[in-house]
This record gives structure tokens, C-alpha cells and sequence, in this order.
């Protein structure tokens, strides 16, 4: 039996129980096609053993005395109320007095009160993928038919709501509802999300070097090689800044401390020097982990490819894992490749040059390693600018960020 020590580095690791196994067929999603990786006769479903083994290290192998698990997919609620029963059972079993505490990733389509019940009475925190109101939802959220999710979704939330489920929204950002920043935030403010997040939406096409590897995956580019596309549906670059500014100018008006915006909340959180920026905004990366249903590990959940695949935790330790030199170069890489237009760049203490995934254009002077959403980051930090400016002062002599609203 693997065991582990906690490790000297902070790392969070997100689970996927059932793969990429989910009910819908969103237009855009990177996930399904990692069915790929895996032989067609796939059982896609971690098994209690791997199970049990992933709850008992990770627990080891943190130094916090709150443990918090990230269960995604897929569609985890495929695996049945069962299954998440017998999660918290193992979590009860290796707790050794630390806090458990679980958030659940979902579409929301198939919660009805059992699992509502349960989610309440262990505390989870469920985040539901929301793209806007019906027409923007609807454009790329289909189900396997191609039927439109947006009543489901809606259903699902008002069972969250019934139960009294802490609940958060994640808004996939795309071509289509990118053109409605304002349309799109009064709607989750209006359907109750106290808590919001908004993810971009770059998705390249397959990469000739994905193709040749017979998977048929849109790898990242190899150092020289020229960069793929996006798809028509991916958000441009200063339409997602402009998308951002937009929400940023309502919500700094009237919704500060009422509405929390992650990118916003992060924002702040840097120019006053405070919190601990998501792995996004770091200087360096490598400390957000992605665990498949049968025990393996890779670097991060957008490098599930074969390059990235660190082991599997049935035969090394997870601690071991994460703290082996391929990992540590991983991240240590995001800094170490940042072109000089990035590096010379006024916001550069804002977004560290983001996401490595992203990095595939070329700067001004035909310098690899450009990302994709410079032009729109750029936009959104210097527009924020003034207002965090504010906030830093007001919280420096003790008073609330909300009390920008009044100037």
C-alpha cells in the first residue's frame, strides 16, 4: 500500500471519477474527446479501490487542516447518490480530525431532491454550468439528441434553492453570449447566484501533432511549430476584455459585496497584495493537479495528454507525484518562457502571462508564446485600474471595499 507524507507545497487535485463520460454534448467541451486516451471497452467509472486510495492520500498528503475535494467530470452525477455516499464514508474513515469539505462540479440536469437532500446535509458546494439566459444557454449546451438543457439546468437550481444547497454558477464565455455581458450578468444575479465565475473559451483546432499521435487531440504546439486556429465558437480576445469591463462597470456601482465575481475578487486580491491568486495569474503553475477514474495523474486538467502524465497513484505515492522534478519544471515553465513583450508588459504583475495552454500566437516582433487573450487581458487590468486603486486604499485603513460604490 502506497503511503504518503503531507508535502511542503500547497497543491489541489481535481478528481475525475467517471472521465469524461457526461449525459450532454456541448458544442465545445475539451473533455469528451479524452475518451481517446483510453481502449473503446473503457470502463469508465474509478473503482473502490482506486477510490479509497485517492481519498486516504490525499488527505495524507496535505499540511491544511481543511482538506477540499474537487469531484468533476464528465458528468459525476452519472455515478449514482451511492457512489457519493460512500465518498463521504471514505472521507470519515481518513479524516483524522481534519476538515472535509467537498465541492461537486455539475450541469445540473439530472439533481432532483434526493441528491439536494444530500448535498445539503454534507455541506457540499456545488458549482452548475449556466452559459446565460435560454437562447445563449442553448446555443452550445445541447444533450446527446441535440436538445436544447437550459429548463433542466433551471429545474436543477430551484431544487438547490429549495434545499438551501450553497451553490455557484460557472459561464463558459464563447463567441455567442460574450456579445451580451450585461444581458448575461443580470441573469445570474436574478437566478441567485451569489457567486460567479466566468471561464474563456479558447479551444483550438487539432493540431497536425495531434493528428500524427493518433488521437486525433488538440495538443499544445511544439516549440516552432505554427499555431492552429481556434473554433468559430472560441471568444475573441478583446471581446472577452470587453465582455469583462462591461460587468466589471455594473458590478462596481451597485453590486460590491452583495455579488461575488471570481475574476474580480482575484483582481482585487493582487493589487492589494492579499489572498492567493488562482494558478491562472501565478507567476508559476504546477500546483493544480488533474486525477483520472483509474489512478492517473497529470500535470494539470487542460494537459491530459500523454506528455503530461506524471503516474498513477496505484503505483506511486501522490505526494511523490506531485513534488517529482517533471512536475516542478512544469510549472516553473510558465515564467521561464515568457516572451519579452510579456515580460516588459504594465500589467504583467495582474495575469503572469496566464494560462501556458493559451500560448500560441506571436508578439509584435515574431517572439513565440504569446496568449491568445493578451489584447483582452490588457483592456480589462488598466480599465480596472483606478477602481482597484480605491478599493486597495479602502482597505488599507481598515474600511470595507463596498464603499466604492459611494464615490
Amino acid at each position: 500500500m502506497n503511503t504518503t507524507t503531507p508535502t511542503s507545497r500547497n497543491f489541489h487535485v481535481m478528481a475525475k471519477p467517471i472521465g469524461p463520460i457526461c449525459n450532454l454534448n456541448c458544442t465545445y467541451c475539451y473533455y469528451l474527446e479524452k475518451e481517446k486516451l483510453f481502449p473503446k471497452e473503457e470502463n469508465f467509472r474509478m473503482n473502490p479501490e482506486v477510490l479509497e486510495t485517492f481519498i486516504r492520500q490525499y488527505i495524507e498528503s496535505q499540511s491544511t487542516l481543511e482538506v477540499i475535494f474537487s469531484w468533476q467530470g464528465g458528468e459525476s452525477t452519472l455515478l449514482g447518490l451511492d457512489y457519493f455516499k460512500s465518498v463521504v464514508e471514505l472521507q470519515k474513515k481518513y479524516a483524522c480530525g481534519r476538515k472535509i469539505s467537498n465541492t461537486l462540479q455539475t450541469n445540473g440536469t439530472r439533481l432532483d431532491d434526493a441528491w439536494c437532500k444530500f448535498f445539503r446535509e454534507q455541506n457540499f458546494l456545488v458549482g452548475i454550468s449556466i452559459d446565460g439566459p435560454r437562447r445563449l444557454h442553448d446555443t452550445y449546451r445541447l444533450d446527446k439528441g441535440q436538445k436544447p438543457t437550459f429548463d433542466r439546468v433551471m429545474k436543477g437550481i430551484h431544487l438547490l434553492k429549495k434545499y438551501r444547497v450553497e451553490f455557484n454558477t460557472l459561464t463558459v464565455v464563447s463567441a455567442s453570449n460574450a456579445k451580451h455581458p450585461v444581458e448575461v450578468y443580470d441573469f445570474l444575479r436574478e437566478t441567485g447566484s451569489g457567486y460567479i465565475q466566468f471561464i474563456p473559451l479558447v479551444e483550438r483546432l487539432p493540431s497536425e501533432q495531434g493528428q500524427s499521435s493518433g488521437l486525433g487531440l488538440a495538443e499544445p504546439p511544439l516549440p516552432g511549430a505554427a499555431p492552429s486556429p481556434v473554433t468559430r465558437w472560441s471568444v475573441p480576445s478583446e471581446r472577452y476584455g470587453d465582455f469583462l469591463r462591461a460587468i466589471f462597470d455594473q458590478w462596481v456601482r451597485r453590486d460590491v459585496g452583495k455579488v461575488f465575481v471570481q475574476m474580480f475578487d482575484v483582481a482585487l486580491e493582487i493589487w492589494s497584495g492579499q489572498g492567493h491568486a488562482p494558478c491562472l495569474f501565478q507567476k508559476d503553475c504546477g500546483e493544480g493537479l488533474a486525477l483520472e477514474h483509474n489512478g492517473d495523474l497529470y500535470s494539470c486538467d487542460h494537459f491530459v495528454y500523454p506528455k503530461y502524465h506524471l503516474g498513477n497513484i496505484m503505483n506511486e505515492s501522490l505526494g511523490d507525484l506531485v513534488n517529482s522534478a517533471r512536475q516542478r519544471a512544469f510549472g516553473e515553465a510558465k515564467s521561464a518562457t515568457l516572451p519579452r513583450q510579456c515580460r516588459e508588459c504594465e500589467v504583467l504583475f495582474a495575469c503572469h502571462g496566464e494560462c501556458p495552454k493559451r500560448r500560441f500566437l506571436t508578439t509584435s516582433d515574431g517572439e513565440e508564446g504569446l496568449n491568445y487573450l493578451c489584447a483582452g487581458y490588457r483592456k480589462f487590468f488598466n480599465h480596472i485600474n483606478p477602481a482597484m486603486k480605491k478599493m486597495t486604499k479602502l482597505l488599507q485603513v481598515g474600511a470595507a471595499p463596498s464603499n466604492i460604490m459611494r464615490i
